[in-house]
Formats: structure tokens, sequence, C-alpha cells
């Protein structure tokens, strides 16, 4: 992959890539952060990544990866995580549903989240969502329905008793 085709793959991908991220973290600073690093990484790989078949599965597993990483580093050693350098990034607020969607994201267990964001915001197959997971197909399918039961769930608005009495 030449300098132009990776700057087209960064350009197309990067927006994308974060908000998948952030729909599996919830924090979208920490997308951002990870998912930049995972294409610092992709451009030393690149080579290898021009016959991979998905190179942005690649770097969607590798800023997933990083986020996790960075998570379990941060619960052990129960420091924040440095944001005094630099200037504050900003943009316009998000949106209502998509805050609600997040808040109801991050109480699924991570496995649930994690197949839900790859299957309905990136568009992956279940087999896609499969592999790159490294969970059986069956293990997924059970994991999107017990995730899609319990997000519908917390979305229902709270004076919904579900009774049709009139």
């Amino acid at each position: 992959m030449q300098a132009a085709e990776f700057d087209d793959f960064y350009a197309a991908s990067f927006s994308r890539v974060v908000h998948q991220l952030y729909a599996m973290t919830g924090n979208h600073a920490e997308a951002q952060d990870c998912v930049q690093e995972a294409f610092i990484r992709a451009w030393s790989h690149r080579r290898r990544l021009e016959g991979d078949g998905s190179p942005e599965a690649w770097v969607r597993t590798t800023a997933y990866r990083l986020a996790v990483s960075r998570w379990r580093r941060t619960r052990l050693d129960r420091r924040p995580v440095d944001r005094s350098v630099g200037a504050p990034l900003t943009s316009a607020p998000p949106d209502e549903s998509r805050v609600a969607l997040v808040a109801a994201l991050s109480t699924l267990p991570l496995e649930q989240r994690r197949a839900l964001v790859l299957h309905h915001l990136c568009d992956l197959s279940v087999q896609d969502v499969a592999a790159e997971v490294g969970a059986p197909v069956g293990t997924v399918k059970a994991r999107l329905h017990r995730g899609r039961t319990a997000l519908q769930n917390a979305l229902a608005p709270a004076n919904q008793t579900g009774d049709a009495h009139v």
C-alpha cells in the first residue's frame, strides 16, 4: 500500500472506526486516541495489510485491543489518564438518541456490546463477527440475541409497562 492509498484509506475509515469504537467503549476521546494509535501501527504494517481482505477490520481490532489494554492498565494503576497535554477537542454535541444508545450499550456485558457494535454498526455478517472476536457463530448469535433484548429493555421508556389497558 503506497502512501497515497494509505491516506485515502485513513480518510475513508478514521471517523467510522472512531464511532464504532466509541460505541464499544463509551469514551469518545479514548476511542479517538486508540484509533489514531491503530492507524500508526497500520502504517508500519501497510505492506501486509495490502494483501489482507479487510484492513479496516485490522485497524478496528487493533484499536479495540489498545482500548482494552488501556482500560486494564488504568484500572490496575488506579490513575486517571493524563488529558492535560494538548488543547481540548471541540465538536458538535451528540444528539439525545446517540447519548441514550451509548449509555444503554455501556450497561451490556462487554462481549454482547462488541457483537452488537460489530454486527449492527460495522455491518459485519455474523460469520465475520465470529472471525473477528474469535468465537463460534452460535455464540455470536446468542450474544446478539441477548444483547438486543437487553438493549431493548434499556432503551424502553420508563413509563411504558406493556399493558394495553384503556
